[in-house]
């Protein structure tokens, strides 16, 4: 995601572990967040976790949008019921991340809308 360029070039990693081990209830990677361009903190997107099986992706802003998203994208999603909710799109194996790249625009282009 880093790097990116396109709708993606304004995320960026934060609180990224380099040393993280997969845990059954997953492992905080790192955070996701979005750049508001004013200089303010980033507007955080979604935290990534690793499972030893998979990956899941816990959107916390745009939630809907990124269910869609991921549902057109075939990749697994379910709605997390927490205050305020959250949506998890499981990533499960390395051919599936390009498929998330679409879902994460998605959350984007919702937020920036907002």
């Amino acid at each position: 995601v880093s790097g990116d360029g396109g709708r993606l070039r304004d995320l960026a990693l934060a609180d990224a572990d380099p040393d993280v081990e997969p845990t059954a209830d997953g492992a905080l990677a790192y955070r996701i967040g979005l750049d508001a361009g004013d200089g303010r903190d980033r507007a955080p997107v979604a935290d990534v976790y690793v499972q030893p099986d998979r990956v899941r992706i816990e959107f916390r802003a745009a939630v809907e949008e990124a269910a869609d998203a991921a549902a057109a994208a075939d990749l697994r999603v379910r709605p997390k019921a927490v205050r305020p909710p959250r949506t998890l799109v499981f990533v499960e194996d390395g051919a599936q991340v390009k498929r998330a790249l679409p879902v994460l625009a998605a959350a984007v282009d919702a937020v920036e809308k907002r």
